[in-house]
């Protein structure tokens, strides 16, 4: 699995010109899943966003984390960061997963993150999505387990 995620101020998701999540301070976790990606790595996944350390602490060190904060976690999902795009000008999606085993997968990482942390928003699986954040740094990281 991978994620980017963004130390954020804010952040929304629309569908249809309908927001259907939106976050204050937070994270923005855009995700993608590819197909040897298990429940195991739904299960990491999840604990280093939870727990990964990118937010300010009095001394304006990176020592909190959104556990820490309390902060809004935004969750998108998003296949074409599993691209292959190591050559040649178009990317290639046989590296991401198939939508049915990633759908399946994406909603028990978000079952875990909803049950161990208090705000969680998303998108819609699959929808043509358009978000919108304000990229607080910018401190952004790409997260990855296997």
């Amino acid at each position: 699995m991978i994620a980017v995620i963004q130390r954020v101020s804010r952040a929304s998701v629309e569908v249809d010109a309908v927001c259907v999540g939106q976050i204050g301070r937070g994270v923005l976790a855009l995700v993608a899943i590819e197909p040897a990606d298990t429940e195991t790595c739904a299960e990491r996944l999840a604990e280093r966003i939870l727990s990964y350390r990118i937010f300010p602490d009095a001394d304006e060190r990176m020592n909190l984390s959104l556990t820490d904060i309390a902060g809004g976690l935004l969750v998108i999902s998003q296949f074409t960061l599993a691209a292959d795009t190591r050559k040649g000008s178009r990317p290639g999606f046989s590296t991401a997963a198939a939508p049915e085993q990633a759908q399946l997968l994406f909603d028990y990482f978000l079952a875990i993150l909803k049950a161990k942390h208090g705000h969680v928003e998303t998108g819609r699986f699959g929808a043509d999505m358009q978000v919108a954040l304000i990229n607080d740094g910018p401190v952004t990281f790409t997260l990855s387990v296997r």
